[in-house]
């Protein structure tokens, strides 16, 4: 994985190059953002009716009933737009209806402005539920939205993406020179992903760049090895790439086996993690945190639905010596294990502050095998910091630089060892 430090994006200076990305998107903006939000609501009539059903036969009154009492939605306006598209748009002929209807439930969650929400069309779901399961067909890397801009949470180890020179944090301007401003996550990943041997190119800017660059890569079957494991001069060095579905009965074995070797000290190096399945954390913080002791807080809108995740019985490495390793490209479950280990004195945390990705999405089938993942919570560390747009903080900060990288040189994990040799 690539771990060079970079900047926050919030305290870079705007490039000079933005300005191309810009032209009319208040334009687009106004008109879809009509469009999304009434469409997100029509599918559902629509869907339920019949496929062949021209949109304008649905009436005005249909949809009126749903929006009865609410004075700010125009649902003529919606049934208006959409009888303009198909019969005044140029390209008319190509357009699909149900990647109109597609186009305005995703709208619809844009709409919500949060990073996280998304819609997922059929293959996208299938992409996704295939990464969980730990294999696909892409660049190896990590994709999120941060101040706005889709960034590179973290590129994985040993990947095309790595080997490319992409650093967390990276802006990531054009995907095939598609300007990426208005993409949700999930699109943005469809484009990048593709069959093995073909090539994706990306307009890419990184914190120290004046100008943007572009990058060619060529795509490959990404396998996911979750848990790494070795033990170096007395000490238990365990990489966690990913909290996939296998990651936690991985991580078992080999805290038995840790336990069995008995060594001086632990580095759990969740650096370039950008998290995976939630019970997983709980079930790797269990190893160190006590049973029935707190692991993460779930916070709701509705604090009545609040809930506490308490740690399981399981293989107790509580009484070694333990220092997590994170970067800027650690998130969301390696967020919620630094935290739990940290609020309980049972690691010291060395790195850089994550990424502070600390939302809860659920993610809802569809009958049609699209499927939604939207937000509905925040976790929260067993003393109640949040880890959303805060990340966890490092009880010592080292960075890791280019210049380290091109040195073969890890201060990070020299600075872990050190600790446990203290």
């Amino acid at each position: 994985m690539n771990q060079f430090s970079s900047n926050s994006v919030e305290n870079k200076k705007e490039p000079k190059i933005f300005a191309w990305r810009k032209t009319g998107k208040i334009y687009v903006w106004l008109f879809f953002l009509v469009l999304f939000f009434a469409g997100g609501i029509f599918l559902g009539a629509y869907s339920q009716s019949g496929a062949n059903k021209k949109i304008s036969q649905y009436t005005a009154q249909d949809l009126k009933d749903i929006f009865r009492d609410n004075k700010e939605v125009d649902v003529d306006l919606f049934v208006e737009v959409w009888d303009i598209i198909r019969n005044h748009y140029l390209d008319k002929d190509n357009l699909s209806d149900r990647d109109l209807f597609y186009g305005a439930i995703n709208g619809l969650i844009m709409s919500l402005d949060d990073p996280h929400s998304s819609f997922l069309d059929p293959k996208l779901t299938k992409s996704f539920t295939q990464e969980l399961d730990g294999s696909f067909e892409g660049i190896g890397a990590e994709i999120g939205r941060k101040q706005g801009f889709l960034v590179v949470i973290s590129p994985l180890a040993d990947t095309p993406a790595q080997r490319a020179g992409l650093r967390p944090n990276d802006r990531i301007l054009a995907i095939d020179g598609k300007d990426t401003s208005d993409f949700s996550v999930d699109q943005a990943v469809s484009l990048i992903r593709g069959e093995k041997g073909t090539t994706v190119v990306l307009t890419i800017y990184s914190d120290d760049d004046d100008y943007p660059r572009e990058v060619s890569i060529v795509r490959q079957t990404i396998d996911i090895p979750s848990v790494v494991y070795k033990l170096e001069n007395n000490i238990a060095i365990v990489e966690v790439t990913h909290f996939n579905d296998d990651t936690s009965k991985k991580f078992a074995d080999i805290a038995q086996r840790i336990a069995r070797d008995n060594p001086q000290g632990i580095i759990l190096d969740l650096r370039n993690n950008p998290g995976g399945f939630f019970t997983t954390a709980v079930d790797i913080a269990s190893s160190w945190v006590e049973p029935g002791q707190v692991v993460a807080r779930e916070t709701f809108q509705d604090k009545r639905m609040d809930r506490d995740y308490r740690a399981g019985r399981k293989t107790s490495l509580a009484h070694i010596k333990t220092v997590v390793l994170v970067n800027q490209g650690s998130a969301s479950a390696s967020e919620i294990v630094a935290g739990a280990l940290q609020d309980y004195g049972l690691a010291q945390i060395v790195g850089e502050t994550t990424f502070g990705k600390g939302s809860v999405q659920n993610l809802i089938k569809l009958k049609d095998n699209s499927s939604i993942k939207l937000t509905v919570a925040r976790w929260l560390t067993p003393k109640g910091r949040t880890i959303e747009g805060q990340g966890i903080e490092p009880d010592f900060v080292v960075e890791y630089t280019l210049e380290d990288y091109n040195n073969d040189l890890d201060p990070q994990m020299d600075r872990a060892k050190e600790l446990i040799y203290e």
